[in-house]
């Protein structure tokens, strides 16, 4: 019963609709704080077991960190990727109370809390940063030379690549980052980008990766402490001994920390998503579009190839022409949004080798882990959604446990169940 009722707090978008549901398919008259109590206890014991995993891989010597435990295979092309989604945390309760979620009126706007890392900061909101890491085992193959040399016949398409561009700024606050992700498609389709690779995959005969099996952790710990998590992930999956290992993420310094942490040996590679949208914005920027768009032509040709230093090359002439970025410029002034890409390009230019990542069989874009973001933000995002640290932590645990291929929650039920007495304790009076 405690299975059942954990699995619609889960996965019912609020803790009310899981009431509705639990009493209409099993006729049982659960309250919603009943639910919410149960979800966030497990999701606790949950949080605590993962905890005590990561503390014995850390425990561990460096060379054992870097193997595989005993009787786990590794995969042949292991892929791990991170980002950060958003939740609003409430600052209006007792942090000893088990209030998790909440429909109430809003509190008051909570002030910039200046113990908070610097991603976790935005003045006068309640939104917050959740890491996922989603850890993928891949099927591709190899090939000796570029099994899809000319770019996509969709990424010069005005009308697509338009379309692409608006869905990635370059600049956006907090604020519109929530909006944006409130307002996008479910995780269930595909992704622009997937849409695009595989479409072209077909009149090519270019076989894209394809994804084997998904494993998904997420905290609202901060980046620091997400690391850990991910890497013993990925230590029991065994991918530190994958034959091909890749590591995707945009631009967030965050992400590159980790990988510098935890996966340096793993192929940095850049989503190709995000660094079109850059070289589109420059190559447009103080331009009509009638002469912007054949140099972006140009320069998306480049990066498709790996090329990204003829970009640079031409970037920096383009940049000499407009001049340095004023004190007065804005966010969308030419100088500004050239002087932006010119810096992004150059800060990633080693985990730009497409070309290289195609013949070697390794995935270009990191959509896969965005979409994951959008499956956690389905239960745990919403403008009308409050939580407590603790409440947050343990929903997206048993989230990351519902999405993963490997059903961990179906083990520890059974380790919950193996592990039952059928005594209740109780304390003896002195």
């Amino acid at each position: 019963m405690q299975r059942k009722l954990v699995y619609a707090g889960t996965n019912q978008p609020s803790f009310a609709l899981a009431s509705e549901n639990v009493a209409e398919m099993m006729d049982l008259n659960v309250g919603p704080k009943q639910i919410e109590r149960l979800t966030e206890r497990i999701g606790a014991a949950r949080c605590a077991e993962r905890d005590a995993e990561v503390e014995r891989y850390m425990n561990l010597p460096l060379m054992e960190r870097k193997d595989k435990p005993a009787g786990v295979t590794a995969p042949d092309l292991a892929v791990v990727g991170v980002d950060g989604g958003r939740v609003q945390i409430r600052d209006d309760v007792d942090k000893d109370k088990s209030v998790g979620e909440s429909a109430a009126a809003e509190p008051a706007a909570a002030s910039e809390d200046e113990n908070l890392p610097p991603d976790e900061t935005y003045r006068g909101t309640h939104w917050r940063e959740d890491k996922i890491g989603l850890l993928m085992t891949m099927t591709s193959a190899e090939s000796v030379v570029d099994p899809c040399p000319d770019v996509p016949a969709s990424f010069v398409d005005p009308t697509r690549i338009l379309k692409l561009t608006r869905e990635l700024k370059t600049t956006k606050s907090a604020a519109e980052e929530a909006a944006k992700q409130e307002a996008a498609k479910p995780a269930d389709q595909p992704e622009e980008a997937e849409q695009v690779l595989s479409g072209e995959a077909e009149k090519v005969r270019w076989q894209p990766p394809e994804v084997k099996t998904k494993h998904l952790t997420s905290t609202r710990q901060s980046w620091p402490a997400f690391g850990p998590i991910v890497a013993t992930l990925a230590w029991t999956l065994g991918f530190f001994q994958a034959k091909r290992q890749a590591f995707l993420g945009d631009g967030s310094d965050n992400n590159w920390t980790l990988w510098r942490r935890y996966f340096s040996s793993f192929t940095p590679i850049l989503d190709i998503i995000h660094a079109i949208s850059y070289v589109f914005a420059a190559a447009t920027a103080g331009r009509s579009f009638a002469l912007g768009w054949p140099c972006y032509v140009r320069w998306v040709s480049w990066l498709w190839a790996g090329e990204v230093e003829n970009v640079i090359a031409e970037m920096a002439q383009r940049q000499a022409e407009l001049g340095a970025p004023h004190e007065d410029d804005g966010e969308t002034h030419p100088r500004r949004v050239l002087a932006t890409a010119l810096s992004y390009l150059q800060n990633h230019k080693d985990k730009m080798r497409y070309a290289d990542y195609r013949r070697r069989g390794l995935p270009i874009t990191s959509s896969y882990v965005e979409s994951a973001v959008k499956q956690f933000n389905q239960r745990v995002k919403g403008t009308e959604k409050f939580w407590t640290e603790a409440g947050a932590e343990a929903l997206l645990q048993l989230r990351a446990d519902h999405l993963s291929h490997d059903a961990p929650l179906a083990a520890f039920w059974q380790r919950r169940q193996d592990n039952a007495t059928g005594q209740r304790n109780y304390t003896l009076a002195a």
